[in-house]
């Protein structure tokens, strides 16, 4: 019976898998026989991407007269959808055999709780870990914010991030100022009207290999710590969101108190509770970008991100103390990463004789339904340009 079923699909697998991988004939393992059978229609399934985007934002737009009527339901169907993407994305690295350890703090049980999530940058790759990692953090991914580069707007990703609320920013001198107003409005408009819990950021501003020579020339200017795996960060919208989010401020931090946006008409609201610190390590330092994680171009590779949670009321919010204490955090990054490149392991954290990684894992049966959701969505837009078309022409 398991030669019946995997017969055919080592037919099709000489013509589109990369060698080295092989299709067993044993179905003893269900995880195993789900992803060998995922990877031989891969191609296939990470083509419906579009698909399964246009169908989120047509969807949004034929309930959008739920959202005039009870917006909390429109947005929450909104964030199920917007979290079936994702998972789309997820399960293109799960099928190619990129999966993620975690270390340090478990941040799961803290998923009700706002926060902001300041992430180090190497990659395009880092935003499908992010992905895949935090799929199974409870309702962070379909209630978080994503602040991202301007250029996503214009991929077919770009619509369906527009209707979540995710903010694009420009990067550069000349749009510095405007771009951190820009922000402000959009977080006092949009954050707490549509019950967003976190906020994600790449505090670097760009990618590691763009910016680390720069970062240097800078720190060296002006006798800041010299660092390889991280670059200095930027503090402008991490400011932002502090004071714009964070609640009322007591000695120059946030409180972490009760407040009130008044714009929106939100009720009341705790503010950022906390600052969750995510360091993101690939091994031997070769970051994977977006195109490996979507070809599968690279052998099965284990991402390591390591967590550390502070308390919102230890994060100053006045501009030097802030940048000071960002730059004490990307110093630390820097000594964690150094510490992962030398023994392929985080340290403990403070207190523990040692570390303990968790091996995060997602559930086949969930990506084979979102999968088959993504194959019905293309077939529904196929059918639909393809009737379209012959009543045209």
């Amino acid at each position: 019976m398991a030669w019946a079923l995997t017969l055919p699909l080592e037919e099709h697998r000489s013509r589109i898998l990369s060698p080295g991988r092989s299709l067993r004939p044993c179905v003893d393992d269900p995880v195993t026989f789900l992803r060998s059978c995922f990877q031989d229609g891969t191609a296939v399934g990470r083509a419906q991407l579009p698909g399964l985007g246009r169908a989120e934002s047509s969807a949004a737009f034929c309930l959008h007269p739920l959202r005039v009527w009870d917006s909390a339901t429109f947005w929450y169907l909104e964030g199920v959808m917007f979290k079936w993407m994702l998972a789309m994305v997820s399960s293109w690295g799960w099928i190619a055999g990129y999966t993620v350890t975690e270390w340090g703090d478990d941040v799961k049980a803290f998923s009700e709780e706002e926060a902001m999530v300041i992430v180090n940058h190497q990659s395009t790759g880092d935003v499908c870990t992010l992905m895949m990692c935090l799929q199974d953090k409870g309702t962070v991914v379909r209630k978080m914010m994503w602040l991202m580069d301007h250029v996503f707007k214009y991929t077919n990703f770009g619509l369906v991030s527009l209707i979540h609320g995710d903010f694009f920013i420009r990067q550069g001198k000349a749009y510095r100022d405007k771009q951190l107003v820009y922000l402000k409005e959009h977080l006092e408009r949009f954050y707490h009207s549509r019950d967003r819990k976190w906020i994600v950021l790449f505090p670097e501003g760009g990618f590691l290999r763009k910016r680390r020579e720069t970062s240097q020339l800078f720190a060296k200017k002006n006798a800041l710590p010299h660092l390889t795996h991280v670059t200095l960060p930027r503090t402008g919208a991490t400011q932002i969101i502090l004071k714009t989010l964070g609640g009322a401020q007591e000695n120059g931090s946030v409180s972490g108190s009760t407040g009130n946006n008044n714009q929106t008409g939100v009720s009341k609201t705790k503010g950022l509770q906390w600052v969750i610190d995510v360091t993101i390590a690939y091994p031997k330092a070769r970051p994977m970008d977006i195109q490996t994680w979507i070809f599968g171009y690279r052998p099965p590779t284990v991402t390591h991100v390591h967590y550390r949670m502070y308390p919102i009321k230890e994060v100053p919010v006045e501009a030097e103390a802030l940048t000071d204490w960002l730059y004490q955090r990307f110093v630390e990054k820097e000594q964690l990463l150094e510490h992962f490149y030398s023994t392929g392991l985080f340290p403990p954290s403070a207190g523990l004789p040692q570390a303990s990684p968790r091996h995060m894992s997602l559930d086949p049966v969930w990506l084979c339904a979102v999968q088959s959701l993504a194959f019905a969505s293309g077939y529904m837009w196929f059918s639909a340009l393809q009737y379209l078309y012959c009543c045209v022409f």
